[in-house]
This record gives C-alpha cells, structure tokens and sequence, in this order.
C-alpha cells in the first residue's frame, strides 16, 4: 500500500469527530466574545491559525493541481508569525506571552498556541486523528475561559498535562512505524515520483520543496537548484560516497547486512536528488528507506523560538506523566519488534552554513526545577536502554556526511565542491598516517595537551593500559565509513588521572556559540565550567549546564581524539566558515574531547579491529563499566565534542611508563617522523 492509501485506512472513523472540531474552531474564529476582552485576540488568532492547517491540508490533497505560486504563498503564511520581528508580537513568545496574558495565563497558553503548530505537519502528512485530537484541546480549553474564575489557571496546566499524558501511545506508535515501516513513509512518494529537475515556477522554486509543509527558504531552493545543475554520473557519485560508508560499517564492524531490510534515511530539504540516488543504492543493499518528519528537516524560521520552546513540558512534567511515556514506547516498540530487528540503523545527510546563533536568555522561557531534570535524565536513560533493547544497536551501523547550504556565503558552489574534496579524501594516506600516530599513542600512560597564545587549556588525559600489545590498540584509525570524511584517532580515556583545564575561545556546539569556554577536570569529571557568554556568571553556568552538561550535575570526559583533517581545516580558514562547520567536519580539525558518553555506548561488547587487525579495546572507562551491574550509573544520553583548533594548540605530547616524551604536534603542526604530509594544507 502507498502512504496515502495506509492514512486514509487510520482516518476511518475519525470523519464525524474531525469535522464536528473543525465546526467548532470556525465558530470560535468568527465569535470570541464569550471569553474575557483579556484573552480574546489570543483566541482569534489561535483559531485562525487552525483553519489556515486545514487549509493547508486541503491544499496537500491537491498539490499536484496547484501553482507553485500559491504553494509557496501557504508556506510562508503558515510560518509568518515566528519569522523575524514578527516573533517580538507573536503568542508563540513566552515575553510576549506573559505581557499580554499576564504571569498566570501566560506560560500555559504559549505552551498551547506552539503545540497548535504541530497540526501543520499534520496537515501536509494527511493525519486526521492528531489534528483532531489538537482541535479538541483548543476548545476545551476555550471552553474553560468562558467561564473563567480562579480554578481556571490549574484547570489549563491540567488540560495540556492530560493532553500530553493521553495521547502518548499514540505519538509514540506513530514514531516508531515510521522508522521501521517503509509504508509509513510519507516522503516516499516525494522522493521517487516528484519531478526533481522541472521548476514549474520561477519565483516559488522547484514545486516539491513544498509538498513536505517544512519551511522553504532560499537555502532550500538554491539547494535544490544547484543539485539539479549537476550531471547523473555526479549525483550518483555524491549518493554512492553516503551508501558505500553505510555499507563498509557493515563489513568494517564484522556484521551481517543481509539480515536488515530497512534503512532510515535523514536530509535537508533541497538534496532531493542526492536522496533519490541513494534510495536506488540502497535498494541494491536490499534496504528500503525509511523517513520520518523529525528526520528531514529545512532552515529554522526562528532559532530563538526553538531555544525559547525546548522545556516546555516543565509546565507540568511529573514522574507519572515520564513512565508514561516509557510505557507508550514500550507499546510501540512491541507492536513493531519484527520489523524493529530487521532495522538496519540511520544514514544522515547533514547541512552546515547557517549564521552562528547567540541566544538570548529569557526569564519567561520555561525551564526544568532540580526535580525535572532528574526525571528527564533518568527518562533519556530508559528510553535508551528501552530502543536498544528492540534496535540491537551491536546489530546496526550508520553513516553521516555533511554539506554547505547557500547561506554559507556568496562562495556557496565553490565550498561545495571543496567539501566534495573533503569527503573523498584518499583513505590509504590517511590509514597511514593515523597508524604512525596510534603506534606511538599505544606505548603512552598519559598524553599531554597544551594551549597557546589566547588558549589556556593544560590538560592531562590518562590512557587505558594494554594487555597485549601484539594484538590490541587503545585507539580507533577513524577512516570514511560510517564517520564521513576521514580525519580522527579516538580513545576512551581512564578518568582516573584525567586531570586539568580545557579552554576554547569560541567554540559552536549544536549550533549555539559559547565564548572562552572553560572546563575543569578531576578524575576524568567536570568539577568546574564556566563562560563569558552572560555578564551574569549563574546564566553562564546554567546555558552550560542545559545544553553540554545534559540538566547533569558532572560529566566524565568520555573520548579524547586527535584530528587529522587539515585539508577541512584549510578550507575552514580559506573561507571563513570555522564557525559554521559542522561537529562532524570540527571534530577533525584538532585534538577534541567530548564529555558524556563514550563512542561505544551500549556497544562495548561488540568487537572491532583496526586496518592493522588488532582490536580496539578502549572502550569503557570506569563509569560506562557500572553497565555490567549498575546500568542506571553508566550512561548520560549525551557526547559533546569540544575541539581545540591547531591555531589554538601549543603542543600534544606522548609520555610513556618510563616518563619519555613524545611530541606529536607542536604550535600547530604535526612534528612525528611519518605526519608531516598532514602539514601541506595547513602551509598552502
């Protein structure tokens, strides 16, 4: 059955209810006058806002028969309010929110009016039920301000709390059909029918950026355009470099492809063709994809409003309301266990480019109490160990590759091409190299890490110990497989011993700038961390804490790495986009560290090797280990890599049990007999 023939089938039984809440939010559009004057432009403009998704819905229905001009004029109504200075007066804003509303109706009804916009990406996938379900929870609450006295603020949080708590089955069972069933894919149709080279209207751009109900910006248009500048044999070529790494992390990992069936594909709006390559690659892999909505994505209307919106169930999160979510992902994982091991893991097309984001700190954004954030952490741990239990991550692989969006600058083409460079490096060269590295980083006790100039970092990072030289390494020779480009060796430190200052001057991590970011080891663990992006040191500590430190109280640090890609480092400096890189193509820039997890999470059983044969065994430190009998100890649901640029490097060194130094890079340039290739680009 095709997506749509599978949606109609679920909308059975839904038509009376869905059209008897569809009645309801006309009569509210057109009469708000049974509610308070307080609240009755929030209420108009909310209602308004739902008959403009249906008809958007009607619109999808359609959107063959439609001009691009007028599937264009949808998008950006259906984005207008969040865009720009339009946020500064939008409901969606919690500043705004609370002046207009008032501190008690405020934080709920902003939480409303944003779950409101989750019916767009209903619409445009033909999901009756949730846009019913979401029109419902309007009127109920409308309905409660009409006759508003002091029981109505609670009976808001209670209304959105059971909201939440109600239909999570629901919202989890829709998830995980869609990462396992490849009939549940409603960019499916997209990918293999839409007319990927055809513009049927100038100004609007290629009709079936559209049809997804994403925002569609410039990026998203000149994406698609210059994809579709580019020959078969190139888009092949660019598709086969993501499946063939997909491929060798099955071959490289020693595991079995032939038992998978599906593959979960993730991109940006734009790299349509790319993906349709990839799809027929993957078919001869005997993989059929997968796409969810949270796995294909386009430009942010609003960063602020992503930043401002990310606790929003602080509102009323509870205990009960996070076991219930376990107990619907649960559901959901049993409902689809058959196809869940036949799963053969994600391949991510990510884009780079956009301009560095600061955020800006805002008192009326929701944020998690100290209990709340001990409930979110124990519930990211349990729905981990939850997936893996169904996925059998030991029995999956990935591959991720990374390019430039227009908004990089007026170099787009070029970088892109440079970037096509980067990722096709010669793997032989590096294998090479990265041994030389290995060779003497696996006779070490402890490796040494020094800042220069600007850069404070003094850090010590302790080593595993070998057991048997002739046959085991401490670090993996990263290669373009899974981790594309090439680029990196890796360990998972000792924490004991682990011990000093880590310091970047600037530094983006998932998009969000951080200035002097200073980290302070013992043990392994952050004992201290601060910035300077806040003149107030607790809203530096607390931007810290909420986005590298998971909501945690420490961190250990849980990979140590030297990167080896300075032909990306080059490019980077050429043309002035060090900020924008991604973390995959960063992380390859310098030495880095990541706190959190080690690279093997729930993986450490499953044995690897290098290209020299012998096996990588590093991959615990003395907190991961609790696995084997404290599981709810060992891991934290996050790996932030922080990484030191060769401009900022003074010096790495190698010390062995007798004390001997090694020096493998000093101010900036690789000095052990055998790297020296790696300096070339950084010359040039």
């Amino acid at each position: 059955m095709s997506y749509m023939e599978v949606i109609k089938e679920e909308n059975k039984g839904m038509e009376e209810r869905y059209e008897l809440a569809t009645s309801r939010i006309q009569e509210i559009a057109a009469d708000v006058g049974s509610v308070g004057a307080s609240y009755q432009e929030y209420f108009k403009k909310a209602a308004d806002f739902l008959l403009l998704t249906e008809k958007a819905a009607k619109m999808t229905e359609a959107r063959e028969k439609t001009e691009g001009a007028k599937l264009k004029e949808m998008n950006e109504a259906l984005y207008e309010d969040i865009r720009n200075e339009a946020y500064e007066t939008s409901y969606t804003n919690p500043s705004y929110a609370n002046e207009r509303l008032g501190k008690d109706y405020g934080p709920a009804l902003c939480v409303l009016y944003t779950l409101l916009r989750k019916n767009i990406a209903y619409a445009y996938e033909g999901l009756m039920a949730e846009r019913t379900f979401t029109m419902e929870l309007f009127i109920e609450i409308f309905n409660l301000f009409e006759d508003e006295d002091e029981t109505t603020v609670q009976a808001v949080k209670s209304a959105l709390y059971y909201f939440d708590s109600d239909y999570t089955e629901v919202r989890c069972r829709e998830n995980t059909k869609r990462l396992f069933l490849p009939e549940y894919g409603f960019a499916t149709a997209i990918i293999k029918d839409a007319d990927l080279t055809k513009e049927s209207c100038e100004a609007a751009g290629p009709d079936y950026l559209y049809y997804y109900g994403e925002l569609v910006t410039e990026n998203e248009i000149k994406t698609a355009r210059y994809l579709n500048s580019l020959s078969k044999e190139k888009i092949e070529a660019l598709a086969r470099t993501y499946t063939e790494g997909f491929r060798l992390g099955f071959v490289n990992g020693r595991l079995d492809l032939s038992i998978k069936n599906t593959v979960e594909i993730r991109y940006h709006l734009g790299f349509e063709r790319i993906v349709r390559a990839a799809v027929e690659q993957f078919s001869e892999l005997g993989l059929c994809p997968t796409f969810r909505r949270t796995a294909i994505v386009s430009s942010r209307a609003n960063r602020q409003y992503d930043y401002d919106h990310r606790y929003d169930d602080a509102l009323y999160l509870d205990k009960a309301l996070a076991d219930r979510r376990i107990s619907g992902m649960t559901a959901a994982y049993e409902e689809v266990k058959e196809a869940a091991g036949k799963f053969a893991g994600p391949a991510l097309i990510e884009v780079f480019g956009e301009q560095p984001f600061a955020p800006k700190a805002k008192e009326e954004a929701l944020s998690y109490n100290e209990k709340q954030q001990k409930l979110m952490v124990d519930y990211r741990r349990n729905a981990s160990i939850l997936g893996n239990k169904y996925i059998k991550m030991e029995e999956t692989s990935f591959t991720i590759i990374a390019y430039p969006i227009p908004e990089i600058g007026d170099n787009f083409n070029e970088i892109f091409d440079e970037t096509v460079k980067v990722n096709t490096l010669d793997m032989d060269l590096y294998r090479d190299i990265q041994q030389k590295l290995i060779d003497v980083l696996d006779q070490g006790e402890y490796v040494h890490i020094l800042g220069m100039g600007k850069n404070h970092t003094n850090l010590k990072v302790a080593l595993q110990k070998l057991s048997d030289p002739e046959k085991e390494t401490l670090f993996e020779n990263c290669l373009a497989d899974v981790n594309i480009p090439v680029g990196e060796v890796f360990t998972s430190p000792r924490l004991s011993g682990t011990n000093g200052v880590l310091h970047v001057s600037e530094v983006y991590l998932r998009e969000l700038k951080y200035l002097d970011l200073e980290l302070t080891f013992e043990d392994g663990k952050i004992a201290d961390y601060t910035c300077k992006n806040f003149s107030e040191e607790a809203e530096n500590k607390k931007f810290i804490k909420e986005n590298i430190m998971n909501q945690q109280e420490t961190l250990p640090i849980g990979e140590f790495a030297i990167g080896t890609n300075t032909t990306a480092y080059a490019m980077a400096r050429k043309y002035g986009i060090s900020g924008k890189l991604p973390i995959l193509i960063a992380e390859k820039t310098g030495p880095h560290f990541a706190v959190g997890d080690t690279c093997f999470r729930m993986q450490e059983e499953v044995k690897t090797f290098g290209p020299d044969g012998k096996e990588m065994v590093a991959k615990d430190n003395e907190i991961s280990i609790l696995r084997k009998t404290e599981i709810e100890k060992a891991y934290f649901n996050c790996h932030t890599d922080i990484t030191i640029p060769y401009d900022e490097l003074g010096e790495i060194s190698v010390y062995d049990k007798n004390g001997i130094r090694t020096i493998l890079i000093k101010d900036g340039r690789f000095v052990l007999p055998g790297t020296e290739e790696l300096n070339k680009a950084l010359d040039a």
